[in-house]
């Protein structure tokens, strides 16, 4: 791909609204894997490219939700080692396999996940804290629970990334944790999992660096207003942008279906 400036302007433009986006309320994978599609990268190529945005975007978001004290570090052990199983599935599966079926129920899931999010909402920032997950289920059953939602997180991940926010989302709030915790969790989990599905990429040919360089420095930016618009905003906020970002991309999926 040739980066003229007019390219370069549209990276970083897309970057920073997809960055800003994808912290609120998940999905901006769903913008950047078009835009690096449409600007002529192939499908997998664009698959892996976009790891390195996802990437530098949560490095931007992780650090900013740290500074502020929103990162549950329990939560956090309990999530990464089944969801590095499953991103090294689902990055082979990507590899090997394509995006193709999977967008024909993304709309479906992205539906679900958020529907999940409002039928069970914590709105006390008390709950935020609480650990082990709660529920009334026996505690040995819960974390076996949370432990295949995150396996579930880590495979999805791997393969496609977007709308991963909202299937985080709906494993995290469900059991106790708030939106916006919730949210410093998923950016969290993904800045410690992306590096092994990059990885396997990268060895695999599918990633263009210079381009998705490009990008990230947009989303980078992006990441670190959207941690202060969602903090500043409360979960109101995040509730209505998620309400919007599902019916737009539930309806990007069915027209590019």
């Amino acid at each position: 791909m040739t980066h003229d400036i007019t390219t370069i302007l549209i990276l970083f433009g897309v970057g920073l609204v997809a960055g800003t986006i994808n912290v609120i309320a998940g999905g901006g994978s769903m913008i950047t894997l078009p835009v690096l599609i449409l600007l002529g990268l192939p499908p997998n190529v664009a698959n892996g490219t976009n790891r390195v945005v996802i990437l530098v975007q949560n490095t931007g978001a992780t650090w900013s939700f740290h500074r502020l004290g929103l990162v549950s570090v329990p939560w956090l052990r309990l999530a990464l080692a089944p969801a590095l199983v499953g991103v090294a599935f689902g990055t082979w599966a990507a590899v090997h396999v394509g995006d193709l079926a999977f967008q024909r129920i993304l709309a479906l899931v992205l539906v679900l996940a958020a529907g999940w999010i409002f039928w069970h909402p914590t709105d006390s920032v008390a709950d935020a804290k609480t650990f082990p997950p709660e529920g009334t289920e026996p505690l040995l059953l819960r974390l076996i629970f949370c432990g295949v939602g995150f396996y579930g997180v880590g495979f999805y991940g791997g393969f496609i990334q977007a709308g991963l926010g909202f299937i985080t989302l709906a494993v995290t709030s469900s059991y106790g944790l708030d939106l916006i915790r919730s949210n410093a969790v998923k950016v969290s989990l993904v800045l410690m999992f992306t590096p092994l599905a990059l990885a396997i990429f990268a060895y695999n040919g599918r990633v263009d660096w210079a381009t998705g360089f490009l990008l990230a420095a947009g989303t980078f930016v992006g990441a670190l207003v959207g941690v202060r618009l969602q903090v500043l905003k409360g979960q109101g906020w995040v509730r209505g942008v998620l309400t919007v970002v599902v019916v737009a991309f539930t309806v990007r999926l069915l027209i590019g279906g």
